[in-house]
Formats: structure tokens, C-alpha cells, sequence
């Protein structure tokens, strides 16, 4: 009797120490070490959400693989949401969530020591929030220092990655959402080449004085709003002071009235310098605009660029893009034409600002 008795108690003993070595596996997504790099909500700290294309996160660990739970808002009852998941210097790939709750093993049979991954939104605000719970690995290790230069890049479909990658589902199949990638966008992109973070500050369809596709927000509307897509928590902008903030509007305005829109874009401009009183601010040309509203665009923000410079802000830059990319679904850019318009502005930058 005495000998069950002591097989039971050490059998517990066993479990216990088992469930305890298991349990410290496990780190809450509001760890120190978790970095975190977007419009972040932490209003519930344990579960900080991100809308945004491209907002990213960055985890350090030790061991061969790396589990992480993530749930998706999913609007309209859809589960909407890819991510893009880089391990060292592998290839990205890029994954869809599934469910409401997603338990997904990003990496597994890793060789043994430290590695460093980035979880990245690809798809955009409108698709939902992604809401970080918790990751398991050997050891969370303190992340790298993050890049000391900064870039915000605010835009439209076209800055959110949409319509860009055809890898898992063609051109005209699928839904809206399903061909997003905002890792492999011209701004991130741009940003990885000079060794900076990124805010993607973008919504598909939307414009400077008028949106397409029914949409009843215009860009200075929800700018100052955490997810740029019907949620009303604002943005604390003391939280991220960019460098350069590029602005690439006026697809979806097409050709307007020169001074209405000249008006409506200087006074987003003054919006602009009053959040960012240092940052360098870069008007784009429309890198999928065709002859017509290239040069209209151009024109614009040239007499933009002049009036502000008049006004005594020479913190001014404009590029206007060599040719048009529309390879992608719906006349967007395609992946690889995403590359070649980041090659031009990567250049750019790099002249105007010393990098």
C-alpha cells in the first residue's frame, strides 16, 4: 500500500515539474522583450492590437522552434488577416490566419542558438485588427536595438501592398484582400534598404479630397486615428517622429480642380509639419497614374512644394516616379514593380537625405 502511495505521490511530483518546466515556456505579448513597431494599441496592454499594413514585431529568442497565438477581429465574420514571417536571413514567408483564435507554429527544426524574427501585417486596416496573446519558445532574449532612422509613408491601395502578390492566389480569384503584401511594398522595402523602421499610414481607395469605391473618409479624416479604418482611438503622435514622410495621394482623386486640390493638399501638408516639426516631408507622384494624371499630379505638388517653401518650409522634397506600374491585380503594382519603384525612392532619399 505504502509503495502505490509513494508511485502516486512521485507521479505528481513528475506532472507537476512537467506542467511548471512547460508553463515557462510560455510569454505574454506584453513581455519587455517583444518589440513592437506601428500604430500599436496597448489599451489593454496584455493583448496589444495593430490595423496597419506593414505594422511589425520583432522577437529575439534561443532554441529551434517558436510558437505564437494571435487572434483576428474578423470583420464582417471573415477571417481576413496574412502575415508575412521572417527568421534571420531565410526568405520571408508569408502566411492567412484562420480562425478567430490561431495557434501557429511559425518556425520549427531550426538549428540550435539565437535567432530573430519579425511578424509582419500584410494585409491592411480595413481587414481587422491582429491581436498578439502570447509565444512560446526556449527563451525570449532582449531584441535588437531598433534602426535609428525612421520613415512614415503614407498612401493609398498602392503604399498598403495591395493587389501585389499572385504567389498563392491568382489575379481575379479569391477575394479583394488575398493577393495584399505590405512587407514586400515600396516602403518597407525603401526602409530595409536604408536601415530604418517603418509606418505604413495607408488605406485602399482613399484620397486627398475624394476616395473611390463608395468610401465616405478622405485621408486628413482619419490620419490622426490609430487604425485608419473606422476606429476612433487616436493616435498619439509623441510616440513615433519620422525622419522623412513620404506622401503618395491622388490615384483615387484623379484629375482635379488645380486649385482645390493644390488647397486641400497644402493644408494636409500644414497638418503634416504641425504632427512632424522636423521630419522632412516628400511629396510622390502616383507610381500606377497614367500620362494624364502623372503630369496633373506633378504640377499639383510642384505648386504645393513652391507656396510652402514661400511660406518659409524648406523642409520640402518631391519625387516624381519614372514610369507607370500596373502589372498587379486591378493596375496595381506587381511585387516586382514594387522593387523597382523602392529602388527609385531608396536612391532618392538617399541624396536628399545624406544616408
Amino acid at each position: 500500500m505504502k509503495r502505490i502511495f509513494y508511485f502516486v505521490l512521485l507521479l505528481s511530483i513528475s506532472c507537476f515539474a512537467f506542467t511548471k518546466k512547460k508553463t515557462e515556456l510560455f510569454f505574454n505579448a506584453n513581455h519587455q522583450y517583444i518589440q513592437y513597431t506601428g500604430r500599436v494599441d496597448f489599451s489593454n496592454a496584455d493583448k496589444p492590437k495593430v490595423w496597419a499594413s506593414g505594422a511589425y514585431v520583432t522577437i529575439k529568442f534561443s532554441g529551434t522552434s517558436f510558437w505564437a497565438q494571435l487572434n483576428d477581429q474578423m470583420v464582417w465574420g471573415k477571417v481576413l488577416n496574412y502575415l508575412e514571417i521572417k527568421i534571420d536571413d531565410r526568405p520571408a514567408y508569408r502566411i492567412q490566419l484562420k480562425e478567430k483564435v490561431n495557434n501557429l507554429v511559425l518556425a520549427k527544426d531550426l538549428p540550435a542558438g539565437e535567432h530573430v524574427m519579425t511578424i509582419c501585417k500584410n494585409s491592411e486596416a480595413e481587414n481587422g485588427y491582429i491581436e498578439f496573446v502570447k509565444f512560446s519558445c526556449d527563451k525570449l532574449l532582449p531584441p535588437p536595438a531598433k534602426p535609428k532612422r525612421k520613415i512614415e509613408f503614407i498612401g493609398d491601395s498602392i503604399t498598403c501592398g495591395a493587389g501585389s502578390d499572385e504567389s498563392e492566389i491568382p489575379c481575379g480569384k479569391g477575394e479583394w484582400h488575398d493577393q495584399h503584401n505590405a512587407w514586400f511594398a515600396y516602403g518597407p522595402t525603401t526602409a530595409r534598404t536604408l536601415d530604418a523602421q517603418w509606418h505604413l499610414s495607408s488605406v485602399s481607395g482613399i484620397g486627398l479630397m475624394h476616395s473611390c469605391c463608395d468610401k465616405k473618409v478622405i485621408m486628413p479624416d482619419v490620419f490622426g486615428q490609430t487604425s485608419l479604418a473606422k476606429d476612433t482611438l487616436k493616435w498619439d503622435f509623441n510616440r513615433y517622429q519620422p525622419d522623412v514622410v513620404t506622401v503618395c495621394l491622388g490615384q483615387n482623386d484623379g484629375i482635379q480642380d488645380s486649385t482645390a486640390f493644390c488647397g486641400a493638399y497644402l493644408n494636409f501638408a500644414k497638418t503634416l509639419r504641425k504632427y512632424y516639426p522636423k521630419a522632412k516631408l516628400v511629396f510622390l507622384t502616383s507610381p500606377m497614374a497614367s500620362k494624364e494624371l502623372k503630369a496633373a499630379l506633378t504640377k499639383y505638388i510642384t505648386a504645393v512644394k513652391r507656396q510652402l517653401n514661400k511660406a518659409g518650409d524648406q523642409n520640402i522634397g518631391m519625387y516624381v516616379f519614372s514610369k507607370q506600374a500596373n502589372k498587379g491585380c486591378g493596375g496595381h503594382p506587381s511585387l516586382a514593380e514594387h522593387k523597382e519603384i523602392a529602388t527609385e525612392l531608396t536612391a532618392y532619399l538617399k541624396k536628399t537625405m545624406k544616408w
